[in-house]
C-alpha cells in the first residue's frame, strides 16, 4: 500500500479528520466534541477510539469520570493537511 493509503486507513473514515480538526485547537471533552459536531455518542466513541489505538490522540485523565482528548505529535502533524484540505474545499464550493 502506498503512503496515502496507509494515512487514509487511519484518518479516511467519516468524521476521523474532523475530530482531529476540532483538537488542532487544544485539548476537548468527550462531550465538548459531540456536541461540536454534532455526531453521535457511538460514532464518536468508535472513532476516537481508533484515532487512539493509531497513536493519533491520546486520551486525558480528569475527575470524575469524564474525559478528554488531545492530539499526539503525530496528530499535530496532521495540521498542514488538514488546512491545506479546508482551502481546497472553499475553492470546492465556490466552484460552478
Amino acid at each position: 500500500m502506498s503512503g496515502l493509503g496507509d494515512a487514509l486507513e487511519v484518518v479516511g473514515p467519516r468524521w476521523a479528520l474532523l475530530l482531529v480538526e476540532q483538537l488542532l485547537d487544544g485539548p476537548q471533552r468527550y462531550g465538548d466534541l459531540q456536541r461540536e459536531l454534532g455526531l453521535g455518542t457511538n460514532m464518536l466513541a468508535v472513532r476516537l477510539r481508533e484515532l487512539e489505538e493509531a497513536g493519533v490522540l491520546r486520551r486525558l485523565p480528569l475527575k470524575h469520570n469524564t474525559r478528554a482528548y488531545a492530539l499526539t505529535e503525530r496528530g499535530e502533524a496532521l495540521r498542514p493537511a488538514i488546512e491545506a484540505l479546508g482551502r481546497w474545499g472553499v475553492g470546492v464550493s465556490g466552484a460552478t
